[in-house]
């Protein structure tokens, strides 16, 4: 798995456990709707830091908190 695939299966999974929509997540993270479902449907190339922030600060996690995950652990190299 890539890590632009893993960041989004994250959120999923972190939504689903929260009963938490894609419109609810941007209200309670300060992020755009847009960004968002940007974000969640691939349509992000490159997902910033501060925008996975805001998105853990709306969930109520740390940054560390959020790649503390089995998805993070195995990733696919992409530098080639």
């Amino acid at each position: 798995m890539k890590a632009e695939q893993a960041v989004i299966q994250r959120i999923l999974n972190l939504c689903h456990e929260r009963n938490v929509t894609a419109n609810s997540l941007a209200h309670l993270s300060a992020v755009p709707p847009s960004t968002v479902k940007n974000i969640l449907y691939g349509n992000s190339q490159n997902t910033g830091i501060v925008t996975i922030a805001k998105i853990c600060n709306g969930l109520d996690i740390s940054i560390g908190e959020f790649f503390d995950d089995a998805l993070f652990q195995t990733l696919e190299q992409e530098i080639e």
